[in-house]
């Protein structure tokens, strides 16, 4: 079964390119019951997209973006006790993401985290990653964001933890729809076709952070997640004003830079702000030390959750046994999913690693980066390491998941 786009129409009217998203076979390789997924690959200018991503705004359908709605009065407690991070008033460490790691500033007075979106992790009892959240907090209702292959296995083993909470967990993928705007004009456009006196509360929005909007009378809930190292707004709103809304931004950009764009393009900014993602970069068999997202996601002063004894148990022995790291690759030849990676000092040795995701990163010259799944042993920043790439041996060095913005230059 294959899921389509509200925007499919415009998109083939454009002549996009589509390919199927993520790996399958990490999914659920003999499970027919997953369901495929087609997005844009590019509208044919590779780097016109991406240079709007980095000089304006580039806006992009998701439709690999499922939707949970969560309901009930004891929705905040419940998720709270399955999920890695923390969703209390009191929390005070929360990471959003584009914060890499930085304490979250703080939390309003209110026992839920109204207006709030944190990522955190699903795992199973073994510890193992069974699901990327995005958790919006609305206050009257939480709303998570998951990869749509993954979002009805989601929902119905959240479910199954349900005993007598008063908590409902419905996946509303048919309902809604996700769309997603990166770059350093991203609010201004957003500005543009919101309803009146909305703009403000969006000029303030900041990373890990979520609000309630209009556009032309159709309602739109935004969260802020800066996934390559600009502004990055995610927009969910009806599947039915799923074309309205797309229009209506790209008339709000005419001339001024903004473009759609595919994932070839957003794929290389995001490797450049270092945002690895579930199914890509990291699968169902990784547990949350090995994701390159620990800080982000998972907290260490709650309570108890599934998975936790896992988790603590590898936070007090110091390290996994493997984890996700940058590379810098020397040389133009480029690595594919799955290239080996050697200790440089004995290249005949065994194999210490494999590529995840790789580009050529034109912010920094075109050197070509990746991410990398290797032995923690080997995972020290500035490690040499030979990779095979294109049939050759190529030098590499460790280096941090983030390429782009440089540490010294980020905001955030």
């Amino acid at each position: 079964m294959a899921l389509k786009s509200p925007l499919r129409n415009l998109q083939e009217q454009a002549e996009a390119e589509f390919m199927v998203y993520g790996r399958r076979d990490a999914v659920a390789p003999a499970d027919a019951a997953t369901p495929e997924m087609e997005i844009v690959s590019t509208f044919g200018e590779i780097e016109a997209e991406y240079a709007s991503l980095r000089r304006s705004a580039g806006l992009m359908d998701c439709p690999q973006r499922g939707t949970l709605r969560v309901s009930g009065a004891d929705r905040a407690d419940f998720l709270n006790r399955m999920l890695t991070n923390e969703f209390k008033a009191e929390a005070k460490t929360q990471a959003a993401s584009g914060d890499h790691g930085k304490p979250f500033a703080s939390l309003p007075p209110p026992q839920s985290c109204a207006g709030h979106a944190i990522d955190a992790f699903w795992l199973n009892r073994k510890g193992r990653i069974e699901a990327d959240l995005t958790v919006i907090d609305l206050g009257e209702e939480m709303i998570l964001a998951v990869d749509a292959t993954l979002a009805q296995r989601t929902a119905d083993s959240l479910k199954g933890f349900i005993i007598s909470e008063d908590v409902t967990i419905e996946n509303a993928m048919d309902r809604y729809h996700g769309l997603c705007m990166h770059g350093p004009r991203a609010v201004e456009f957003l500005r543009t076709i919101l309803d009146e006196n909305e703009g403000a509360a969006l000029a303030d929005l900041r990373p890990g952070r979520a609000l309630r909007c209009t556009s032309h009378g159709h309602p739109i809930v935004v969260h802020r997640c800066d996934l390559i190292g600009e502004v990055g707004l995610h927009l969910l709103c009806r599947a039915e004003d799923a074309v309205a809304v797309h229009e209506q931004l790209l008339e709000a950009g005419l001339g001024q830079g903004l473009r759609s764009v595919g994932w070839h393009a957003f794929n290389i900014a995001r490797i450049e702000g270092g945002s690895p993602m579930h199914l890509i970069d990291f699968g169902l068999d990784s547990l949350p030390h090995e994701s390159g997202l620990l800080h982000r996601r998972v907290s260490f002063t709650k309570g108890c959750y599934l998975g936790q004894e896992v988790v603590a148990r590898m936070q007090s022995l110091g390290h996994p046994a493997k984890t996700l790291v940058g590379l810098k690759i020397e040389g133009e030849h480029m690595p594919v999913t799955g290239s080996q990676i050697f200790d440089s000092s004995d290249p005949l040795a065994e194999v210490i690693g494999a590529v995840t995701s790789a580009t050529p990163s034109p912010m920094l010259g075109r050197t070509i980066i990746a991410f990398a799944m290797v032995k923690y042993a080997c995972a020290k920043l500035g490690t040499e390491v030979i990779v095979n790439a294109e049939g050759r041996r190529a030098k590499a060095v460790i280096h941090d998941l983030r390429f782009w913005p440089r540490r010294s230059a980020d905001s955030g």
